[in-house]
């Protein structure tokens, strides 16, 4: 039992170490937040947004506080980005995404409660990945979270 422990607290010592370490190397850029931001995001009524394509059949819903007022009014308008520059920014994240998902003692469980199914080969729609990309960057930025080697700017 005691050999158990050990390699569990000496697991543990290498990993802060080792986080210690990639974090001396590396500049943490702190994210500028404006006051509208910040006030959309503390919206404490339910705001729930469905994001789908009639064309595509493909539909997800978003159960987050402040998200749908952030959209209309912080985000880039739809348009703005090509939807090649969405799916290959979605790709990213959603694989982050599901690796955390799958880390419970790792990651906060309520913050990644489900796994995403997003496919490369689909074609979702340029609206789909808007809103999909957009509620990434509102996560990230809500949470104080990176899911990406890119700084989730607006």
């Amino acid at each position: 039992m005691k050999k158990k422990i050990f390699k569990i607290i000496y697991g543990t010592i290498a990993a802060t170490f080792c986080a210690f370490l990639f974090n001396c190397g590396t500049k943490s850029a702190s994210l500028a937040i404006s006051e509208d931001e910040k006030n959309a995001f503390t919206q404490v009524e339910g705001d729930t947004i469905s994001i789908s394509s009639e064309e595509t059949e493909y539909e997800i819903i978003i159960i987050e506080p402040g998200f749908n007022i952030w959209l209309a009014s912080i985000a880039k308008p739809e348009g703005y980005y090509s939807q090649n520059f969405l799916e290959n920014r979605n790709q990213i994240m959603v694989l982050e995404w599901n690796q955390r998902v799958l880390q419970p003692a790792r990651y906060n469980p309520n913050l990644y409660e489900m796994q995403i199914d997003y496919s490369r080969q689909i074609d979702y729609g340029y609206e789909v990945n808007y809103k999909l990309y957009n509620y990434f960057i509102y996560f990230q930025r809500k949470y104080n979270q990176r899911l990406g080697p890119f700084i989730p700017r607006i």
